[in-house]
């Protein structure tokens, strides 16, 4: 199953006790990268979120944003630091029967939250374990919505590969059926020219040696074999299970290595359009071929 590298999935989760929402998107990238962001106090998911997602991706950018939301203040701690209030409280009515001072003794509420330092607030702490099983489910539902559109891009790069590939493989049947007839014709030009030139006392066999070396030269049976072991092996690849977009990407570079011997050998200007056109196809491959896992 061929997986683009380029998908988005996202899911929100909530429970009694906080709201939870997983946003993962990834883009191209010859390795597996994986970035965590989330709230400094979280910290100790990322790891954790970025093993997860190993599993499941092979390759590419991956960013995965994780957004807790609490929704009761129960994990707030306000604690009242007594020997600091009972400092204060005791200084002031010290002060509050000192007629030079002539201080009120009223005392409310907010006496007692303007003391410095008299109240501390501090956040429980994360049941790590319970969090990161919720974080997880929401984290498994995003990456198969996340894993379904990959899988539907690569359904659709298939599409264009299988499409280029079958061109070239037409392309290069053609080259092995104008590759002898070139041959000929060559050598059908020169008993011509030759006959011209020594008015009709060409040597045959002088002709049919000078046909032979040329077609060493222009053959390209070779490379057409391998052309079409390269298009059978990426059929193969197509069919393959797990990451195979590097593989992909070596083939084309051998596809491309192949075409331009051919190109390099025509002496037939049929030849050399086919040849322009099956690299087209194949930087159209590799092109696609850049984007699958």
């Amino acid at each position: 199953m061929i997986k683009s590298m380029t998908g988005y999935g996202s899911f929100r989760a909530g429970t009694d006790d906080r709201e939870i929402n997983v946003e993962i998107k990834s883009v191209n990238h010859k390795f597996f990268e994986c970035g965590v962001h989330t709230a400094r106090a979280y910290g100790f998911l990322e790891d954790r979120v970025r093993k997860y997602c190993g599993e499941f991706i092979d390759r590419g950018k991956v960013d995965v944003n994780i957004g807790i939301i609490t929704k009761e203040s129960d994990d707030i701690e306000i604690t009242a630091n007594a020997t600091v209030l009972d400092g204060y409280l005791d200084t002031l009515y010290e002060y509050s029967y000192n007629s030079r001072y002539n201080i009120s003794t009223d005392i409310n509420y907010e006496t007692l939250l303007r003391i410095p330092d008299g109240f501390s607030v501090t956040k429980k702490k994360t049941d790590e374990e319970s969090l990161w099983a919720e974080v997880r489910d929401a984290l498994d539902e995003a990456v198969g919505s996340f894993t379904k559109m990959r899988t539907i891009e690569g359904d659709k790069l298939r599409g264009d590969i299988e499409k280029r590939l079958s061109s070239v493989s037409d392309s290069v049947d053609i080259i092995d059926m104008l590759s002898p007839e070139s041959v000929k014709r060559y050598r059908e030009k020169l008993f011509e020219k030759l006959n011209e030139i020594l008015e009709g006392q060409a040597d045959e066999s002088r002709i049919l040696t000078e046909a032979a070396i040329f077609a060493e030269k222009v053959a390209v049976a070779e490379e057409t074999v391998r052309l079409k072991s390269h298009i059978s092996q990426f059929y193969d690849l197509l069919e393959a299970a797990g990451p195979i977009g590097r593989k992909m990407d070596f083939l084309t570079q051998e596809m491309n290595r192949e075409a331009n011997t051919i190109g390099s050998k025509a002496q037939d200007i049929q030849i050399t359009k086919l040849v322009l056109e099956i690299k087209s196809d194949i930087e159209k491959i590799r092109e696609q071929v850049q984007n699958i896992e």
